[in-house]
């Protein structure tokens, strides 16, 4: 006789079970909701142009944010972006801060368990060396939107783990 088949869970559907008790204060009936506050920053030049590598991370960014609202608004959790610009005089001083991403203020890497690296890019930022994120043995140039969703949703738990919960199934009373 054959067992049901046990498939993996993914990351989203963990946060969901691992936050049963739901965060006093959230948008099921609190006034409070918690937030994940993503950083971004990446170089402009005078003319407000940057680079593929960054225009591109640009966009993963905004897609991952949009992932993130949808998959935390029911936990009571908002998700904010902040864009910030480096002018090409602190590029020049140190290339490695441009295309960063900060969630709850931690770097992505520290929420990935990974490392920053770098590599020559192009147009806007010349013959510099930028930034680069490597996980699990993969380098990315652009950051991609799972990898910001992934640490996301680690700083979600965080947040929820931090928050006063009450539980999810009233307190059984005696029988009736």
């Amino acid at each position: 006789m054959k067992g049901p088949k046990i498939q993996p869970v993914g990351l989203p559907v963990l946060v969901l079970l691992a936050c049963c008790a739901i965060p006093a204060g959230n948008a099921f009936g609190g006034e409070r909701m918690n937030v994940v506050e993503i950083r971004w920053q990446r170089l402009l030049d005078e003319k407000g142009r940057t680079c593929d590598r960054c225009a591109t991370t640009e966009t993963m960014v905004e897609e991952a944010v949009n992932k993130l609202k949808g998959l935390l608004k029911g936990l009571g959790i908002d998700v904010l972006l902040e864009k910030s610009a480096i002018r090409p005089a602190e590029f020049s001083k140190d290339t490695l801060q441009s295309n960063r991403i900060w969630i709850n203020g931690k770097p992505i890497e520290e929420w990935l368990s990974a490392a920053g690296g770098q590599s020559r890019c192009c147009t806007v930022c010349g013959e510099s060396d930028c930034r680069t994120v490597t996980v699990g043995g993969k380098t990315y140039e652009a950051i991609p939107s799972e990898l910001v969703v992934k640490a996301g949703l680690m700083a979600a738990i965080e947040l929820l783990h931090a928050s006063p919960v009450s539980p999810c199934c009233p307190p059984a009373g005696p029988p009736k």
